[in-house]
């Protein structure tokens, strides 16, 4: 591919997991924004001559992007990146879009509709799928509390993104693909959106590899086999009362494996919770590969325990899970490192959906644009028929169990639901 013609634009570029991925694929890196100085100061200890913009993406014009790339407008060939996660995620306290992180996907399209890229690449986590516009918290919904608000329904704020994605006149699907199914030793969910400008058939890339290694597949990454050779030098330490309670814990296991006696001594108020608990005292398996990396892997919630030695996963384990090669510097603390390898997107992903793409421009350029190509902007969809009959069919909210309501009557749950509004109306497929 010419030098113009295969460039990247990153956006949020963190550890440049993704672009790196791309990069592998033939791609290459013309400019990468971020506004994090330890993130900033890897980058350029990596990519020593890659331009770098240290600021704001609220603050920063496009025209000055495109100037730092040596680009024009519609020259670029991918603008990738993915907007802060936190306010999206399913721990804590869902902000979603009335978190002015969550809005960061306004300037993420405000990018690609002004720099106008051949195609778009947008990550983001799972829980993009559920976000609501304004989150109310769990102990706030239910009998007792007003109904609920269209903008506070399981997936208003994801709609809401479809629709947003629709304006840039692109053709859009997304999906939700787990790493692991590319040979990454990680089993890491992430929704991925790619666009194209111009109408282009682009699909999610095959799958390689599955959990049993059926039709062909080869089977997941384990953990044995990714860091087995790996020397770890740098690591949190736990903290004294922790390992009390690891030390118990066999390899694939978790607090479920303590004694009842001492299960709630260990979990303390999350005892009484619901829902996924696997992260408390969590000790990995070999056979397996790794959960989804967190940012703290000594957490009490996000414990990553390696399954011989009594310390988390180090720093290095963490940049094998994530495919970084080996000579790839990180700057920073360890803290710093943890959370910035922890928030990188596999580069076996990125190298996958570089592929891809790679693919679709060679079949363009030998085929020319597909007939219905102008027909297939503004068209939103999701490339997994399963997926998308789950989104359709999911609840508008949920509720605590019933020994955690204000009022545990099944039948108040049943006419407080039932006072729930509407959906909201997008003119996008789901």
């Amino acid at each position: 591919m010419p030098s113009r013609n295969n460039s990247i634009i990153s956006l949020f570029s963190g550890a440049m997991g993704l672009d790196l991925g791309l990069e592998k694929a033939g791609f290459k890196t013309r400019v990468a924004i971020e506004t994090n100085t330890v993130a900033v100061t890897t980058i350029k200890s990596n990519k020593k001559r890659l331009p770098v913009i240290n600021a704001q993406i609220q603050n920063i014009r496009t025209e000055d992007i495109l100037k730092k790339a040596d680009l024009s407008a519609g020259e670029a060939t991918i603008v990738s990146g993915g907007p802060c996660c936190q306010s999206f995620s399913t721990a804590g306290r869902r902000g979603a879009l009335c978190d002015p992180r969550g809005s960061l996907f306004k300037d993420f399209c405000r990018v690609v509709r002004e720099a106008q890229p051949r195609f778009f690449i947008m990550e983001n986590v799972k829980g993009l799928l559920s976000s609501a516009i304004k989150h109310r918290p769990l102990d706030e919904r239910g009998s007792g509390f007003p109904p609920l608000s269209p903008e506070e329904e399981l997936g208003s704020a994801f709609r809401v993104i479809l629709q947003e994605l629709a304006t840039l006149r692109y053709y859009v699907i997304y999906s939700l693909v787990n790493a692991a199914d590319y040979g990454t030793p990680q089993i890491r969910h992430r929704v991925v959106i790619i666009g194209s400008r111009d109408g282009e058939m682009i699909s999610f890339p095959k799958t390689t590899h599955s959990k049993d290694g059926e039709n062909g597949k080869s089977k997941w990454v384990t953990l044995k086999t990714a860091i087995r050779d790996v020397k770890s030098e740098e690591w949190v330490e736990f903290s004294e009362r922790n390992m009390n309670f690891l030390s118990r814990i066999s390899p694939g296991e978790c607090w479920t494996s303590l004694p009842k006696r001492l299960q709630k001594k260990a979990l303390g108020a999350a005892y009484i919770s619901w829902g996924g608990r696997k992260g408390f005292y969590r000790k990995l398996s070999w056979d397996k590969p790794a959960p989804s990396l967190t940012t703290a892997p000594d957490g009490k919630a996000t414990m990553l325990c390696h399954p011989t030695g009594d310390r988390p996963l180090s720093v290095e384990e963490y940049a094998k899970l994530q495919e970084f090669p080996d000579s790839y510097v990180f700057e920073g603390n360890t803290r710093e490192k943890y959370i910035m390898i922890g928030n990188a997107v596999p580069l076996g992903l990125g190298f996958a959906i570089g592929n891809m793409l790679k693919a679709t421009i060679k079949r363009t350029a030998k085929q020319g644009l597909p007939a219905d190509a102008e027909a297939r902007k503004e068209v939103v969809k999701c490339e997994d028929p399963v997926l998308a009959k789950r989104l359709q069919k999911r609840r508008k909210t949920q509720l605590h169990p019933p020994r955690l309501r204000l009022d545990p009557d099944p039948k108040a749950a049943r006419e407080w639901l039932s006072q729930v509004g509407r959906s909201l109306q997008v003119k996008v497929s789901i």
